[in-house]
């Protein structure tokens, strides 16, 4: 069986992750580092088996190769995969769900606690002498918050919204949930425009959908509290990087971590990576990328190939 993993690099650094069981599985498994859109033609061609991260794969792709029987993901989202020509070609989908959850609940709270304890400005004041020549023992040149009291607001309460909330909860925190956008409303959850003033904390988990783009632009940022602080660590469109960026620079919201952003890598430049923005953490797509989350995505990636392979459907969305 001749099967391809287009872009091994998006989840391992080469030699720091296991696929001894994957290439067990797949004994032919040509594995690329990196593949460009302009070689996964030729790279695809013949293959029975396609793994792949991010690679686009097409209908004229699908269409083009008869003997292409599974396209097995790395990842959650399926928008790089037409799944209706995947349909009807006979071709498999899979992927992978639940596989990062502790690592981005983690970063999550890395930068929220980095972001609310001042950890950049007091490190940087220190490596500037300013302790140094303090009248006493502590400086108090930054504000401090403690998250006991305050309100989390969670958007997208799927595994990783609830893995914030609990440790939310663990904090001492007041957590509210927003009904799905362009869903119906459920019990026990707050529209988002009554969510946005209540929260000090807005954490996104949302899926992109016509609903959600550009779901946090000028007029939701205006609702928010001015020290509240948003944290995205879903999809970069979820949220307007213009309208941020100026509620940032006016100091209309108390800070931002931001995993994500609408183009990656950021060629073409970003509102959000502009050197005057303060109280901001960028980080370049990280938040699920601890080692195990990875190990794990490879894990449940060979999963469901075995399955395949002797028929069964786990993780398949075709």
């Amino acid at each position: 069986m001749q099967a391809v993993f287009l872009d091994f690099g998006t989840v391992s650094t080469g030699d720091d992750l296991n696929i001894a069981p994957l290439l067990a599985l797949l004994p032919n498994l040509k594995v690329h580092r990196v593949t460009a859109d302009a070689q996964v033609d030729e790279r695809i061609a013949g293959c029975e088996v396609v793994l792949s991260n991010k690679a686009e794969i097409t209908r004229a792709r699908i269409e083009a190769n008869p003997a292409l029987k599974l396209v097995a993901l790395t990842a959650t989202g399926v928008n790089n995969v037409d799944l209706l020509a995947a349909r009807e070609r006979g071709v498999s989908v899979c992927n992978i769900r639940d596989y990062c959850t502790p690592s981005v609940v983690q970063h999550v709270f890395a930068t929220l606690l980095a972001l609310t304890h001042s950890i950049r400005e007091y490190d940087q004041a220190l490596k500037q002498g300013e302790w140094e020549k303090g009248e006493q023992f502590t400086l108090l040149n930054f504000p401090i918050r403690e998250l006991t009291g305050r309100t989390m607001g969670i958007v997208g309460f799927g595994a990783l919204g609830q893995g914030v909330a609990r440790v939310a909860e663990a904090f001492g925190m007041r957590v509210l949930v927003a009904n799905r956008p362009g869903g119906a409303r459920e019990a026990g959850r707050v529209d988002l425009d009554d969510l946005l003033p209540q929260v000090d904390v807005l954490s996104l988990h949302c899926p992109i959908t016509e609903a959600t783009r550009n779901l946090i632009g000028a007029r939701e940022l205006a609702l928010m509290r001015p020290d509240a602080v948003l944290i995205n660590t879903a999809r970069g469109a979820l949220i307007d990087a213009v309208a941020l960026a100026a509620a940032l620079r006016s100091r209309q919201i108390g800070g931002a971590s931001i995993d994500v952003l609408t183009q990656e890598p950021p060629v073409d430049g970003n509102p959000l990576l502009a050197a005057d923005l303060h109280h901001l953490i960028v980080t370049p797509h990280t938040a699920w990328a601890a080692q195990e989350s990875r190990q794990r995505a490879i894990d449940e990636l060979t999963a469901n190939v075995n399955d395949w392979l002797v028929g069964g459907r786990r993780g398949r969305v075709v």
